[in-house]
């Protein structure tokens, strides 16, 4: 694809792109190898490929981001780990207690826990928590040719702790804003002072409100684990999980009417409640038991089964408003779902490694298989229904409903399976160049089951995806790339007339270059990309999931984690998004997609004072955020401010302090029908003793 052929904007972007590789070879020295921290510019992850790769050499787009930047920046939530890296947007429906809402590159992602998918199923939502974690990796761009099933905003994979071969541990205590509270405990080494078999305990209690008036969540999880080199070629390693939530759940649903539009009645203050506290709940539980196999059959090949069991109860009564009926009143309705999601996937695969001369080769094949029943209760075929007498938007009085009855409930149920074949073939030509291709065949089929109604709905798919890439290795660390990915998506939900939706499927095309010379500690990335998606969702507006429109993204990223100085490191980011909509109901009309800003931008600093003050590090930040439109609708841009310090004032104590929007700034994140304030000012204390 030639600049020539591209918008204007995005034609700019690949000049930036293509010129950064001249920038990157007269760069200074930056850092010095013995600063007291480094940044290992290959950052090794197995999620780009399946296999470990450092990502500077890959060409495929990828982040992590560590355990220590989740420590420092007292990461809560998933969708709150890549607020500092590009392409990503999150924090857009506001204060939300029971999803991780996340877009990448302007669409839905796909979300995994140790390389196997997490099921999340309408309101069915398994949320990993960032305490059990050791890393977060994130793929951008289509990715079913190693996942199978993903929308084509990318895959997240979250990386749980492991067993550690010396023993360490750790005692943590927090307090802060709106109540919170938090103990966590994580210990981990050998067992019985044995070298081949080690273990690790995570446990956390952690409770506290929410931005809305009247909400608050209570969770209790632990993490087990056990790693055992059975022999010098075998290793395996158990996981398993547990997690309770019992919530009053945050709907930080608002009407445009009060909030980015003007009332005779002033502004909705962001903390009014529209559900009925004394009646919604939220009560999840979710446990799991799994593992990690792998063993080296001779000096090319191994073997790599990876295994998972999983189980979500919920129970949720959550309403919320739906449309305005007067000067300053509105309906609500309400979501009711009690059931529970059975689900178990395993991805069996083998890799094989060799060289000649001048290649290195590395093969990947593999056979994965995810299967899932989601049976419950529900209200109304759609899901929801009409809750209450209508309430007053600027003073909301509760109690004026009929609570749910069994009459009111059917019984639904979705069974989905999926089968995937896949191939990957990396080859590694004089050092110098990088060839990826992969192809992959998905097999998945879909039962909706109502039965009240006795009535069944199927849906076979097949779907082949296709992958590939080629980079070329500069000796000045200069690495331009080309790639091309395609997505697959069958949707185990159905519509507002109980319909199965159609398979979504996407495509991309991307260039890019990663930058990571050797007088740099860090590394930079820039990239320009298309992605292209049939069957889209999307929020009609009546408030209803419909699946009747086409998206494009055309977007630019720029990136870097760097060292500055030896104290000083600097993670920046900045994302160009031009997200296009075009619906069939309106004659394949094209608008701006809702949520998605054209622009982001973000950045953070981090100073250790090594020499005035030792153990003492400051860090603060800014994110911005582009204006939005949703239809008429327009969403101002905003920027917040984040900081942090920590102290390690004894050998083995640490303190820390963090503040995520600092100016407590008030802003509406995003209009999609609704409209969401974005979060309020968070204070937290922690105290971590470590041995």
């Amino acid at each position: 694809m030639s600049a020539a052929f591209l918008p204007t904007p995005l034609a700019r972007a690949i000049r930036l792109t293509l010129s950064l590789g001249i920038v990157a070879t007269s760069m200074p020295a930056l850092a010095q190898d013995d600063s007291p921290e480094s940044l290992d510019a290959l950052v090794v992850s197995a999620t780009a490929l399946k296999v470990e790769a450092p990502l500077v050499e890959t060409p495929r787009p990828a982040s992590v981001v560590e355990e220590e930047e989740l420590r420092e920046r007292n990461v809560q939530s998933l969708d709150e780990t890549f607020q500092y890296r590009a392409g990503v947007l999150s924090g857009h429906y506001g204060d939300d207690n029971d999803t991780d809402w996340l877009k990448i590159r302007g669409f839905d992602q796909a979300t995994y826990q140790d390389g196997l998918r997490i099921y999340r199923e309408g309101f069915y939502q398994w949320l990993p928590e960032t305490y059990g974690l050791e890393r977060v990796e994130l793929l951008k761009g289509p990715a079913s040719i190693l996942y199978g099933e993903a929308p084509p905003g990318g895959v997240i994979n979250a990386i749980s702790k492991r067993p550690t071969k010396e023993a360490q541990g750790e005692v943590l205590v927090q307090a802060g804003t709106d109540k919170h509270r938090q103990l966590g405990v994580d210990t981990s080494g050998p067992v019985a002072g044995a070298d081949n078999v080690r273990y690790r305990l995570v446990g956390l209690y952690r409770d506290g409100e929410g931005d809305l008036d009247f909400t608050e969540n209570e969770r209790y999880y632990v993490a087990p684990s056990l790693a055992w080199d059975i022999t010098d070629q075998t290793s395996l390693t158990v996981l398993a999980s547990f997690q309770k939530d019992d919530a009053i759940p945050t709907n930080p649903f608002k009407l445009a009417y009060g909030t980015v539009q003007g009332t005779p009645f002033g502004k909705v203050d962001p903390s009014t409640n529209y559900s009925e506290p004394g009646y919604d709940t939220n009560e999840r539980t979710q446990s799991s038991l799994g593992y990690a196999l792998s063993h080296q059959i001779n000096d090319v090949w191994r073997f790599e089964q990876d295994f998972r069991y999983s189980e979500l109860d919920l129970l949720l009564r959550s309403s919320y408003i739906f449309f305005q009926t007067g000067p300053r009143e509105g309906q609500r309705y309400l979501t009711y779902r009690d059931g529970k999601i059975d689900s178990w996937t395993v991805d069996n695969r083998v890799v094989g490694n060799w060289y000649t001369d001048r290649t290195e080769h590395t093969f990947l094949a593999g056979v994965d298989y995810q299967d899932l029943n989601n049976k419950g209760q529900q209200n109304g075929v759609g899901g929801f229904s009409m809750f209450g007498s209508p309430i007053d938007l600027f003073d909301p009085q509760y109690g004026n409903f009929t609570p749910i009855t069994p009459a009111d409930l059917v019984v639904t149920e979705i069974d989905k399976q999926q089968t995937g074949y896949y191939l990957q073939h990396q080859l590694r030509l004089d050092d110098r160049w990088v060839f990826l291709a992969g192809a992959r065949y998905d097999q998945a089929k879909v039962d909706n089951i109502n039965h009240e109604a006795n009535t069944r709905q199927e849906a076979d798919d097949d779907q082949l995806s296709l992958s590939g890439g080629v980079m070329y290795l500069a000796e000045n660390g200069v690495s331009p790339y080309v790639s091309y990915t395609e997505s697959f998506q069958p949707i185990a939900g159905t519509d507002g007339n109980g319909d199965l939706y159609e398979p979504r499927t996407g495509e991309q095309i991307e260039l890019g270059v990663k930058i990571a010379p050797r007088n740099l500690d860090g590394y930079v990335t820039a990239a320009v990309y298309r992605i292209d998606e049939e069957n889209s969702l999307g929020t009609s507006q009546g408030g209803f999931q419909i699946q009747d429109r086409e998206r494009t993204t055309e977007g630019f990223e720029l990136e870097s984690v760097s060292y500055l100085t030896e104290q000083l490191e600097l993670t920046a980011a900045y994302t160009y998004n031009s997200a296009k909509v075009r619906d069939q109901a309106t004659a394949g009309s094209e608008r701006q997609a809702p949520l998605i800003p054209r622009h982001q931008a973000s950045a953070w600093l981090d100073y250790s004072f090594t020499d005035l003050a030792p153990g003492l590090k400051v860090g603060a930040g800014a994110r911005f955020v582009g204006e939005t439109k949703d239809g008429s609708t327009e969403v101002p841009s905003y920027t917040v401010f984040d900081m942090m310090a920590q102290y390690a004032f004894a050998p083995q104590w640490q303190a820390q302090l963090n503040v995520s929007n600092l100016a407590d700034r008030e802003y509406v994140a995003s209009c999609d029908y609704w409209c969401y304030y974005g979060a309020e000012r968070s204070v937290v204390a922690s105290l971590r003793y470590r041995w």
